[in-house]
């Protein structure tokens, strides 16, 4: 069984520690993100990193599960709309310039995966479609792709540019090109319509991408625990 190691990542940016989780000793790294206030063992503890630890005892993938800090962002109730989208963007900072640059040169590699499931497919797909030249693979599980209706009264273009499902309709295409895509859903999952969206979204750009939309399943673990081993599957051997 591959080792499981906690690692108290100090961020210059944040000024704070943020907590992160590594798995597996070698192979492509995924940097996965919890859904909304979930911790950075969320993953772990709700089963989905078993579900491709097969992958990662083979030396194929490198699980990196890592803190969000929605309760400081998004989520946090009390803060007006342009404080929330500041602190993200402090946040988007600490990933590009000081996490994924270590774990670039940790796994010898120029992209990382990422992915999520529902508020972490958010997370995932913004980095992806905001930074595309670090991403490799997107894995989107019920994810969203708007943060509009968490930050309400405001037209600050900072919460545009973190809106995938706006952004990319202006964007260029071919800054897609190289990147595997996969945007989950379920007929029954309460993410289904803004999946629908961005797969729109998706099709009017012409950005090669799997939408996987499947029937009679909810909003829920059992889905993702589905879905994710195959996508694994598929791309990495």
């Amino acid at each position: 069984m591959a080792a499981v190691s906690h690692i108290p990542y100090f961020s210059n940016i944040l000024n704070r520690i943020i907590d992160i989780e590594v798995t597996g000793h070698w192979g492509h790294p995924i940097l996965m993100f919890p859904s909304s206030y979930g911790s950075y063992t969320q993953n772990r503890d709700f089963g989905l990193n078993d579900t491709v630890m097969h992958f990662v005892d083979q030396g194929l993938i490198k699980l990196y599960n890592i803190e969000t800090l929605d309760g400081w962002s998004f989520y946090a109730e009390h803060m007006s709309s342009e404080d929330k989208i500041a602190n993200y963007e402090q946040y988007l900072q600490f990933m590009t310039q000081e996490l994924i640059p270590k774990i670039q040169q940790d796994c010898n590699t120029h992209r990382v995966a990422v992915a999520g499931c529902s508020f972490g497919g958010y997370h995932a797909g913004n980095i992806a479609f905001r930074f595309p030249d670090f991403v490799s693979h997107l894995f989107s599980m019920s994810g969203v792709f708007n943060i509009r209706n968490l930050t309400p009264l405001s037209d600050d273009m900072r919460i545009y540019f973190n809106c995938p499902d706006e952004f990319v309709l202006n964007d260029e295409s071919w800054k897609y090109n190289h990147m595997q895509i996969v945007l989950n859903t379920s007929d029954w999952d309460i993410c289904l319509s803004r999946n629908q969206r961005m797969h729109e979204v998706l099709n009017n750009k012409g950005i090669e991408h799997w939408y996987d939309e499947r029937r009679w399943i909810e909003h829920d673990w059992p889905l993702w625990k589905m879905v994710f081993p195959e996508y694994i599957q598929h791309y990495f051997s």
